[in-house]
């Protein structure tokens, strides 16, 4: 067969990270007992996976950009202890 590149299977996977990514998870996959999903006899689960991406096998699942919540800002000035935690701390000797 011939040598699989990582140009092929950019033409699957538009962003080196996530193909890395879909990589690492395809192999974890194959190693805890998924199926093949190509013949690719002798290669290692690494080359296999990456010939499943190329071959259109495997496709990226598009998820919707997660919205974060601001950070609400603190009542308490940074310099100032907070009221449960004052008795905590150690009174400088006069």
């Amino acid at each position: 067969m011939a040598r699989i590149t990582m140009e092929d299977c950019l033409k699957r996977v538009h962003n080196r990270f996530q193909l890395v990514n879909m990589v690492a998870k395809r192999v974890r996959q194959i190693r805890d007992g998924a199926e093949y999903l190509i013949y690719s006899p002798k290669n290692e689960d690494v080359v296999t996976c990456l010939r499943e991406i190329a071959a259109g096998k495997i496709k990226l699942k598009e998820k919707k950009a997660q919205i974060y919540e601001p950070v609400k800002e603190q009542k308490n000035k940074p310099d100032e202890p907070v009221e449960e935690n004052k008795d905590q701390l150690d009174e400088p000797d006069a």
